[in-house]
């Protein structure tokens, strides 16, 4: 499928993602979906017939206490709900998308960054499939200083896509730096099929670059979303911080489950 194609298809679905749906279908069509993706409706925060198309259905928000994030502050906690992709260190500047397959770390981020020694940065990359939730927490307490909007293509980030060719450097992505006491975090949102929209809380959607007004985050605290499933890749410079050892490839994490610890 050439790139107009796939981003026309997008474009289709994300405009009937926003069809609202009469309220006496919507706990029906949603119950539905749920069966088909394996979403688990106990956690969504209930009506389900408040969500007035299946596009604000995808953002759905989860009940208080279904996401309790790790307790210990030396911990790097999940920012979303997902399957790990990979787990890896940057090596001469490039990083694994999939086993057999690497790319420059450098092209991921986009300029952003820039200024790091990012040799031996520890990288996470989590998939979002359709049936997780959404919505993407800030791993730390700290300031969003910059978020570069970078155009590109729109496809899949299955892990059999991933495995077969370059996609993360190149899809569509929001790239944010985020400054804490621990040190920088940089987090990619990565766009992808039928996945147009990112929305970074707080910041305008045309708005690319640093911020003139670093937004303050607490640890834990909505940071952005995903108008449908696709993938982040977590950057801690050498030194920040480390993948958990139990922490495994192809292993379901939530958000707000430990993945990482701090480095003293």
């Amino acid at each position: 499928m050439t790139t107009p194609l796939r981003t026309a298809l997008s474009h289709a679905v994300g405009w009937l993602a926003d069809r609202r749906i009469p309220r006496p279908l919507r706990a029906p069509i949603f119950e539905a979906y749920a069966r088909f993706t394996g979403a688990d409706l106990s956690e969504a925060l209930p009506p389900l017939h408040a969500h007035a198309s299946l596009g604000a259905f995808f953002v759905r928000r989860l009940r208080p206490g279904a996401r309790p994030l790790c307790a210990d502050p030396e911990l790097v906690p999940s920012p979303v709900d997902g399957r790990v992709q990979t787990l890896c260190r940057a090596r001469e500047g490039t990083v694994l998308q999939a086993k057999g397959r690497s790319y420059a770390l450098r092209d991921l981020l986009a300029g952003v960054g820039g200024d790091l020694d990012l040799e031996g940065a520890a990288v996470w990359t989590i998939y979002l499939s359709p049936r997780d939730y959404h919505r993407i927490h800030s791993p730390e307490e700290g300031v969003l200083t910059e978020v570069r909007r970078v155009g590109g293509c729109r496809f899949s980030v299955a892990p059999k896509v991933l495995a077969r060719r370059d996609v993360l450097a190149v899809n569509e992505r929001a790239v944010l730096r985020i400054e804490t006491a621990r040190g920088p975090l940089l987090l990619v949102l990565v766009g992808a099929l039928n996945v147009g929209r990112i929305r970074v809380v707080g910041v305008p959607a045309d708005h690319d670059g640093p911020l003139e007004t670093p937004r303050e985050l607490e640890r834990g605290g909505e940071l952005a979303r995903f108008e449908m499933g696709s993938t982040i890749v977590l950057v801690a410079p050498g030194g920040v911080a480390e993948p958990l050892d139990a922490l495994a490839e192809g292993q379901a994490v939530l958000m707000g489950e430990a993945v990482g610890r701090y480095l003293p």
